[in-house]
């Protein structure tokens, strides 16, 4: 009988090709949101509100960011080239829980949903953190506050510090639990390729490799949405 272990082992026979299949905005893009959303949280709990607000600017920076570099930039990191609708992410399950190997060159379908589903809520968090208000030691409010009345921005402050936060939290746990499942179970390693940019590929989905956009491409859309996070903040 072929079980996900007994598949993976045999992988490992299958000769493959290491290509380039994550580039460096992508990557940067990935690691510094974790660290900015990590930052924020860390924040938060302590009570230092000035950190919060640029590291949750910061996070607003990164999401335009990858909002534009989802159709701008390089193959992998295009949202046409990993999202797929329901009957694909089924399909794949099936695959996999069936012990069939099952390689992407880029987000797996099952990824592709969490990817989705992270970058909604991070950015509906990032969204209510700018209209929210608090009365702590101080009042304070995010720069858009003055925007709508004080029903709604409590509304949104809730959202923010409960909701939101509560599910952003669970989706990054399973995030990580899946990749770690995909490391010790599929013995395919997800982690390390989103920090060298290589992957070891089966020959057939190796040939040709992902395209990679310009580096000046990549420049041009972080300065802009580091421009547009900036003028948010300069409204505080």
């Amino acid at each position: 009988m072929t079980t996900p272990l007994t598949t993976a082992a045999h992988d490992q026979t299958q000769p493959k090709r290491t290509v380039k299949v994550w580039d460096a905005p992508t990557r940067l893009f990935h690691w510094a949101l974790v660290a900015a959303l990590g930052l924020c949280w860390l924040s938060g709990e302590q009570g230092n509100f000035t950190v919060h607000f640029i590291a949750g600017h910061v996070v607003v920076g990164l999401l335009l960011f990858r909002l534009v570099w989802g159709i701008l930039g390089s193959q992998t990191a295009r949202f046409g080239d990993f999202v797929r609708g329901p009957g694909a992410v089924v399909a794949y399950a099936r695959r996999v829980f069936g012990g069939t190997p099952d390689y992407s060159v880029g987000h797996n379908p099952a990824g592709a949903v969490m990817v989705l589903l992270l970058l909604l809520v991070a950015g509906a968090q990032a969204v209510t953190g700018l209209f929210a208000s608090e009365m702590t030691y101080a009042f304070i409010e995010g720069p858009l506050a003055p925007l709508v009345d004080s029903d709604t921005s409590e509304t949104l402050t809730s959202l923010h510090k409960k909701t939101l936060f509560n599910t952003l939290l669970t989706l990054a746990a399973l995030h990580v639990l899946a990749a770690f499942a995909y490391l010790f179970i599929k013995r395919e390693n997800l982690i390390r390729p989103m920090v060298t940019g290589w992957k070891a590929l089966p020959h057939d989905k190796a040939d040709p490799p992902p395209r990679m956009a310009k580096p000046v491409v990549a420049l041009g859309v972080g300065l802009i949405s580091a421009a547009a996070a900036w003028s948010l903040y300069a409204m505080m």
